[in-house]
């Protein structure tokens, strides 16, 4: 029996890359398909617990995505991952149109893109009171209401790192705090409105690309 000799594996990656590229297809991308560190175990936030999800479940029951292709569990964390186009967006519901004074927490880590964040009171997939923040090149946390801003503050949160979001919404009042630190406190009492479910949103914006993940999220009622 004659022994094949060993192929050295740079070797091996250089085959598969020249195959897919006769092929007509791009070379899988490191970040794209790497995992972010560990997640950090949050404290459990006061108040009488609306909703939890630790994504320790493949299945994502209890939450609803408006595109099935984008949102996966992978490694005991939610994942959004987008295609590199500008300005394509989804987003993964849950919770309840009666909820009205309550507040998300939720670690998040973007491995990709600038864009990710939080949307409370959601109205069907029409309106709601939107945290996006916002990662390199920007470092900052907006929120708005569809394209009428409420809120924003300098915050950095860069990618490969987890972050802390809380979003608090109390009648017209609306707080956002990232890493602990209170960065917007705003009254709205025109367009905001005063219930609905939340969301956690995937953008790839002006840079055309995204992959978030998500992790500990967990929604309580403000007395």
């Amino acid at each position: 029996m004659v022994s094949q000799p060993r192929r050295h594996p740079l070797l091996l990656l250089g085959v598969v890359l020249a195959a897919l590229s006769a092929a007509g297809a791009a070379p899988p991308d490191p970040a794209r398909e790497a995992l972010p560190p560990l997640a950090p175990r949050s404290r459990m936030p006061a108040g009488r617990v609306l909703f939890q999800d630790d994504f320790s479940e493949r299945t994502l029951e209890g939450w609803v995505r408006d595109r099935e292709d984008v949102w996966s569990v992978r490694g005991g964390m939610l994942r959004g991952d987008l295609p590199d186009r500008k300005q394509e967006h989804s987003f993964i519901y849950a919770g309840d149109d009666s909820w009205t004074d309550y507040a998300v927490d939720v670690d998040i880590c973007a491995m990709r893109g600038v864009d990710k964040g939080v949307a409370v009171r959601v109205e069907g997939q029409k309106s709601a009171v939107g945290v996006d923040l916002r990662g390199p090149g920007y470092q900052d946390v907006i929120m708005h209401v569809r394209e009428w801003p409420l809120g924003k503050a300098q915050v950095l949160n860069a990618n490969g790192v987890w972050h802390h979001l809380r979003v608090e919404a109390r009648g017209r009042h609306f707080r956002v705090w990232v890493n602990g630190a209170l960065a917007i406190d705003r009254s709205e009492s025109r367009r905001a409105r005063s219930n609905g479910r939340f969301a956690l949103a995937a953008y790839t914006g002006g840079v055309g690309e995204c992959t978030v993940y998500y992790d500990n999220v967990v929604v309580t009622e403000l007395p």
